[in-house]
């Protein structure tokens, strides 16, 4: 698994999983368990490998530059 998650993009996926993942609180009833999709983004944050990115063959990550 090559990373493909730079570190903006980190940043902006723990935010964006975490406001989704604070749902299973501020909702109501079964709509609350929607807040479980949260963990998708978190999860592509931490590990820094997003599948999708895979696919469509994009990479956020900077490369290292061999001199």
């Amino acid at each position: 698994m090559t990373q493909n998650v730079g570190g903006i993009d980190r940043i902006l996926r723990i935010v964006a999983g975490l406001a989704i993942l604070s749902l299973l609180v501020l909702l109501d009833g079964n709509a609350r368990w929607w807040g479980l999709i949260g963990l998708v983004p978190l999860g592509t944050a931490l590990l820094r490998w997003c599948p999708a990115y895979t696919l469509i063959g994009v990479n956020t990550c900077p490369t290292k530059q061999v001199e």
